[in-house]
């Protein structure tokens, strides 16, 4: 039988507020759909929220972080955006310092892929178990020239991709372009040359740039130039540089460049971060495939 409305039935099937049990509602928090009281109801721009909705988040239905800042690239906007970029400075400076006071630190901290040559039985590289030297070459300069250009590089170029990719996804950047410019030069250079330098890292720096550059519509043939005017130099003879090193960094910063102010923002993360993870795969295959071979 149909009961009209405003019976006894109709009012006991109505939900109690969620703060106060013994308060029958209507209302409902428009976030969290809880069942709230006229005491518990805030005010919003549309309808009404609980309590917990409104300390917990922004009050605008998403979670509290999607109303942060973003960057061109997904990170979020730092009141520093150059922090990283000083602090890769200050490292890169501080072993600089330390291996002018050590013969001995610069040779173990160098890229080698097999040290000394034949007929010794080698001891020392990359070949011998020596994989941090991938990674330690990228920080260690000998010449005042060298990490002269290459610091003002850094500051040049670091601090605005840092201001536009967000810290996490810089970082990754220059990792792995380092990474990348270090497993070439141990893949292609002779095992006994030694190898050392940001120059890979910096690289990488030139190619992201080049790549954001043309995503914003940017003039881009400032960065050309330069760019051009580094490769010149990379294949002059005399002047003994690891053309490997900056070829492998290069080719790593546009596609991890690519990756960063090119990912659909649905799958951003996994995108970026997974261009990371297979620059990273070609790196450890080249070293392994290299090792083989020397050993």
């Amino acid at each position: 039988m149909d009961q009209p409305a405003g019976s006894p039935q109709d009012a006991q099937s109505l939900p109690v507020c969620y703060r106060h049990p013994d308060r029958e509602t209507g209302i409902r928090c428009t976030r969290c759909e809880r069942p709230i009281c006229p005491d518990c109801m805030v005010s919003a721009s549309v309808g009404f929220q609980c309590p917990d909705c409104v300390r917990n988040g922004s009050g605008t239905g998403h979670a509290p972080s999607a109303s942060q800042p973003r960057t061109i690239a997904g990170g979020t906007v730092t009141a520093d955006p150059r922090l990283l970029t000083k602090i890769l400075i200050g490292i890169n400076l501080a072993v600089f310092i330390a291996v002018q006071t050590s013969t001995s630190l610069l040779n173990d901290l160098v890229l080698t892929g097999s040290w000394p040559p034949a007929p010794f039985v080698p001891t020392e590289g990359v070949a011998e178990g020596e994989w941090y030297r991938l990674l330690t070459s990228m920080f260690t300069h000998e010449a005042i020239w060298h990490i002269a250009f290459n610091m003002l590089s850094l500051w040049w170029l670091g601090g605005p991709l840092e201001a536009a990719l967000g810290r996490a996804r810089y970082l990754a950047l220059y990792f792995c372009s380092g990474l990348a410019g270090s497993a070439l030069t141990y893949l292609l250079a002779a095992p006994t040359s030694a190898s050392l330098g940001a120059s890979g890292a910096i690289f990488g720096l030139f190619g992201a740039t080049a790549v954001l550059m043309r995503r914003l519509q940017y003039d881009m043939r400032p960065i050309l130039a330069l760019l051009a005017i580094n490769l010149i130099f990379t294949f002059s003879p005399g002047f003994n540089i690891a053309w490997q090193a900056h070829i492998g960094g290069l080719v790593a910063g546009v596609a991890i460049g690519y990756a960063m102010v090119h990912a659909p923002r649905q799958r951003r993360a996994l995108v970026q971060y997974g261009t990371c993870a297979l620059v990273l795969a070609v790196v450890v295959l080249m070293t392994v495939l290299r090792t083989l071979q020397l050993t």
